[in-house]
């Protein structure tokens, strides 16, 4: 078995490896792909809940989100044009608009918005992992790493800003049968 820093080396000494690049496997421009369109449509979701909110804190933690992720489509756009990969059709972008214009029965409250954009960063963060542990091309598993780590800077104010005004859902407590309850 290897030792945490013989690992920490093969890793380091594999992203550094300077071998030709393999042509980008099925896998590989499948996620790509799906990461473009993914994040794409993210871009909707920021764009409806900074023309919906009128909170301050909730709207600085959405144009940095928005900011960094039109950053981060923008690499997958380049690395998929600079292969060879036909981007996907996405949206246009949503006009700007007035949110004490918004109905009522349509408007996302400030609890909604936050709680989607977490789950959808949650989820984004998954599959840049996922996506990572099926790439051969270092530069690939570099892209998705970094994106990663960009969306993980983002997920902590969001879940501190959701925390302090209660927003937050938590689930509920579990005990297993038999474990001793804590007293009251």
């Amino acid at each position: 078995m290897t030792s945490p820093i013989e690992a920490i080396a093969a890793i380091i000494k594999n992203f550094t490896d300077e071998e030709p690049k393999l042509p980008l496997h099925v896998g590989e421009v499948m996620d790509l792909w799906t990461a473009f369109t993914a994040f794409k449509e993210a871009h909707t979701l920021y764009q409806v809940a900074l023309h919906t909110t009128i909170d301050r804190d909730l709207k600085a933690v959405l144009e940095e989100a928005l900011a960094c992720s039109l950053a981060d489509t923008k690499r997958v756009e380049e690395f998929l044009i600079k292969e060879g990969v036909p981007l996907p059709l996405v949206n246009p972008d949503k006009p700007e608009s007035d949110p004490s214009s918004v109905p009522e029965g349509v408007k996302l409250t400030d609890d909604e918005i936050a709680n989607l954009i977490s789950v959808k960063v949650a989820g984004s963060i998954t599959f840049c992992a996922q996506a990572m542990s099926k790439t051969i091309r270092t530069d690939v598993g570099l892209l998705f790493f970094s994106i990663q780590v960009n969306l993980m800077k983002f997920a902590a104010p969001l879940k501190n800003l959701m925390k302090s005004r209660g927003w937050l859902r938590v689930p509920p407590k579990y005990s297993p049968p038999g474990a001793p309850h804590p007293p009251k």
